[in-house]
């Protein structure tokens, strides 16, 4: 049944007539009012706890941020004692509240250190390099290789350098990086004043001089470099990001649009375009065979959207997108199950189960990542939740596929058994609750309903439209439109 254009009266009463409620008449009744400003104040209360909860003051809820910390440097021996500065640095580092509150420091090699950054298990690394000892103690004249000046060379006679460097893993996170570049500079730098003090009492007379004092203030350069710089096409490491959010998406849209779809051509949901209105009369189909058509299409479309995403981000776009098939395969895994969870709130719970899936996979999701604010700098209630959200896992897929060359273990492995996991879920608990509907008696339309609206469309088009011939085009249209699942006329 559909509405159409209808002939106009000459003064218009007869359409004031038709339509007799006016909207001072509506917006009266309070209880119009109650369900809509609730639910709008308790989701904006929700999105703003998520949102600005997440990104506020993220230092204050830094703990444990992944850093490694190499010392090459070599012990060598001056005035007859045995002096290693590189493990001074070390242990005011691991003694400092300002530095282990906050990070969670690994002492490591150098080789081990950087596997760690190619699969993003640390954000930076603290690189004492060797011969430290030796070249500090020659820059203040207190080496065998030092000058009578106090000397003014910036390497020592094993030309090492005294410069700690931090190299910063940008593929980790940029926000993450600045934490634990925030936490790590101030302390190098009371380190290397510590440093100078230590140093003062082994220059001799002799070698002091004001550029020695100067350089015995703070001897230590502290230099911070990239590892493994992303390209140009990476959105300055948030690609990863960007993509998962945009499988979520597909996910979630995919889950929309078929819900409405298949509801109004099964004759459940009406159908309107611009000023027509159109109901299809209702198939007799349970709640369990319903949910068995959205989920077979929503896995369809799923991954035709993803196909479609990434094939714009990377011919289109040119976004660097190494194993793009091996992406589109964790792209179509997780946008299905987010999908079919979308759909399954659909059914247990009617349309709020699109504002549920709306605030579980994208409000709470984009708050708990762990693409922007690192999941170490969250608040303990939202670092809690990042352990399920599906979107902290695609992320961590994607990453692993556009930065660390689709390793397991940099997040890889987890995001396609957490996409595979919350498929199963969510195809168990809507299979347990819409069959045990159906066992219940809780149609979506009675049996008598059907009857009873289907011969009401019958007995309103045969009042409504002028008399037909058999045979006739007029009557065979006419006869199809009665069928359920078909538009039951047109006027």
């Amino acid at each position: 049944m559909s509405s159409g254009p209808q002939a106009p009266s000459g003064d218009g009463r007869g359409a004031a007539s038709a339509f007799p409620v006016r909207a001072g008449q509506v917006l009266k009744s309070r209880k119009l009012w109650i369900f809509p400003i609730v639910l709008g104040l308790v989701l904006v209360a929700l999105i703003t706890t998520f949102y600005i909860g997440s990104v506020v003051d993220p230092l204050s809820h830094l703990r444990g941020l992944p850093v490694a910390v190499v010392n090459q440097d070599r012990t060598v021996s001056a005035g007859g004692r045995a002096i290693n500065f590189g493990q001074d640095v070390e242990r005011g580092l691991s003694g400092s509240t300002a530095v282990t509150s906050r990070l969670d420091l690994t002492d490591t090699t150098l080789s081990s250190a950087e596997q760690a950054m190619n699969r993003g298990a640390v954000y930076a690394v603290v690189d004492i390099p060797a011969g430290f000892s030796a070249s500090l103690l020659t820059l203040a004249g207190a080496g065998g290789g030092a000058s009578s000046g106090g000397g003014t060379s910036a390497s020592g006679a094993d030309g090492a350098s005294a410069a700690i460097e931090i190299l910063t893993n940008q593929r980790a996170g940029g926000v993450g990086v600045n934490l634990a570049t925030g936490v790590l500079q101030p302390a190098l730098s009371k380190a290397s004043s510590r440093l100078g003090q230590q140093l003062a009492a082994a220059v001799p007379a002799q070698a002091d001089s004001a550029l020695t004092r100067a350089f015995l203030a703070d001897p230590v350069t502290i230099t911070t470099s990239d590892y493994r710089p992303l390209s140009n096409h990476s959105a300055l490491g948030l690609s990863a990001f960007y993509a998962a959010l945009l499988i979520l998406m597909s996910g979630f849209l995919a889950a929309t649009i078929v819900n409405s779809s298949v509801d109004g051509a099964l004759g459940y949901a009406t159908t309107e375009m611009g000023p027509r209105w159109s109901q299809r009369l209702p198939l007799p189909i349970n709640r369990w065979q319903t949910l068995l058509v959205k989920w077979a299409m929503a896995a369809v479309l799923a991954g035709l959207m993803t196909a479609v995403m990434l094939l714009f981000a990377a011919a289109l776009l040119r976004m660097d997108t190494p194993d793009l098939w091996l992406l589109w395969l964790l792209a179509w895994l997780a946008a299905v199950s987010v999908a079919e969870g979308t759909i399954v709130l659909f059914a247990v719970l009617g349309s709020i189960g699109q504002i549920l899936a709306l605030v579980i996979f994208v409000y709470a999701g984009l708050a708990t990542a762990g693409a922007t604010i690192p999941l170490q700098a969250l608040p303990g209630v939202l670092k809690l939740l990042a352990e399920i959200e599906p979107l902290r896992q695609i992320v961590g897929g994607t990453r692993a596929i556009l930065y660390y060359n689709a390793q397991a273990d940099a997040g890889l492995a987890r995001a396609f058994t957490a996409a595979a996991l919350g498929l199963l879920f969510w195809l168990v608990l809507g299979a347990v609750v819409v069959r045990w509907y159906d066992h219940k008696g809780f149609s979506r339309l009675s049996p008598e309903l059907l009857a009873y609206v289907s011969r009401s469309a019958r007995e309103y088009r045969s009042r409504q439209a002028p008399a037909a011939q058999p045979g006739t085009e007029a009557a065979a249209s006419r006869e199809h439109a009665d069928e359920p699942g078909e538009p039951a006329g047109q006027p």
